[in-house]
């Protein structure tokens, strides 16, 4: 077996299941879960007739590029989200969600050649390193680990609008670093990164050479009037003059934008040359996207006027609850996603996963403590005394999720 295999850690929702063994939920209540970010608004029924008109798809081998009509697509939406100007043939690709390509894209970046390094007597083996921002999505550690690298945790910042320092990673690290995850809008807080701060990234990356894999799956998510959509990796290299997108590729995914999340759609863009070496894995990797799929993707992609009324719904959700819960909890809107990443009162003196589990015991609400999406490091958890709410439920169930908390919060 891979020992790399034992340096995994179990998934948030798996310590969620454990830590909800011996409760049993306020029968009173209906069980309401703000824990897990599925998408729950109707898929789009454009979308459906697209899937099962295709069907005859069935009957063929997909290529791993994908047909070129369906890149031509994903060109065509780059242009009108982003004013992006790429070439469909050797520029993006298709996906089968943004996981299973994030996964597999560090595992063509990191080469996982340890260094020896003498200090005085001593020969030190190192790692190649994968900074993470932290807290995280945990498919950034396990791809990490799997491919040989050591993930360093860049802690988010309160005070930056829970933005990462990256002036606080040591230039040794830099110099390990082969590989960067970028989350923006970022899981949980929402924290949308701004141009100052790629600038800084790109001029990282030049220096020690490191790949930036933008994770950008939140990007259609976001809620304020008059506020631009939240700006991407591919957009924010091209405002800077880096047209050739050297040493990036962004990661998007229609299970958030089009509510679809069990089609597993997505694409990646950026460095071309980069972009080859990527499809040379999926071609062994075997991760052609279905024809069938590919059909309901083209036609998804091809459409906005769902993504306005998705965004709309959360919206609609997000200015209702809230100021609910900013009675009792230290939390604001977001930048975007579908997040409240909210800080427990310390005078309550419970931590996060005691605050979940009495939650749920009281009142069957359901939510995810803060310190199960990060790992301790220079000291600090980030996600400790945090709670993250999903608010992909209706309309009507966040909102009485939001009066639960708040009774809880308040009978403390």
């Amino acid at each position: 077996m891979n020992p790399l295999l034992t340096k995994l850690q179990p998934y948030p929702f798996e310590r969620l299941k454990q830590l909800f063994q011996s409760v049993t939920p306020n029968p009173a209540f209906k069980p309401i879960s703000l824990g897990i970010g599925e998408p729950k608004h109707a898929t789009p029924e454009f979308i459906k007739t697209a899937l099962s008109g295709s069907l005859n798809g069935l009957a063929s081998y997909p290529a791993t590029a994908g047909e070129p009509a369906l890149r031509e697509v994903f060109a065509a939406w780059l242009l009108k989200r982003y004013a992006l100007t790429v070439n469909p043939a050797t520029q993006v690709l298709p996906v089968n969600g943004s996981r299973e390509a994030l996964f597999a894209f560090t595992q063509v970046i990191v080469d996982p050649t340890q260094t020896t390094v003498t200090n005085g007597s001593t020969q030190i083996l190192q790692l190649p390193i994968v900074v993470c921002p932290n807290p995280f999505y945990q498919i950034y550690e396990g791809a990490a680990l799997l491919a040989g690298a050591e993930p360093y945790y860049v802690n988010s910042d309160p005070a930056r609008n829970f933005g990462v320092d990256w002036d606080k990673v040591p230039a040794a690290i830099w110099e390990r670093t082969q590989m960067i995850f970028v989350c923006s809008p970022g899981n949980p807080a929402g924290a949308v990164m701004p141009l100052d701060e790629w600038q800084k990234l790109f001029a990282l990356s030049d220096r020690y050479g490191f790949v930036i894999a933008s994770d950008e799956c939140y990007s259609e998510i976001y809620f304020q009037d008059g506020v631009p959509a939240p700006l991407g990796g591919l957009e924010a290299a091209q405002k800077l003059g880096r047209a050739d997108f050297k040493n990036i590729v962004s990661f998007t995914s229609l299970s958030k934008r089009s509510n679809v999340p069990g089609m597993r759609s997505g694409f990646v863009a950026g460095d071309a040359a980069i972009m080859k070496q990527f499809a040379l894995y999926r071609t062994y990797h075997g991760s052609a996207m279905s024809l069938v799929v590919q059909a309901a993707s083209k036609a998804a992609w091809s459409d906005e006027e769902h993504v306005v009324a998705n965004r709309a719904l959360y919206r609609d959700k997000f200015m209702q609850v809230t100021p609910l819960l900013a009675e009792v909890l230290d939390v604001a809107l977001p930048d975007a996603g579908f997040y409240l990443w909210a800080k427990i009162p310390a005078k309550l003196k419970l931590d996060d996963a005691t605050f979940a589990k009495t939650l749920l015991e009281q009142y069957n609400v359901t939510v995810l403590p803060g310190s199960y999406l990060a790992r301790t490091a220079n000291g600090i958890n980030p996600g400790d005394n945090f709670i993250r709410m999903a608010l992909v439920a209706t309309t009507e169930e966040c909102v009485e999720a939001a009066q639960r908390i708040v009774q809880f919060v308040k009978s403390l």
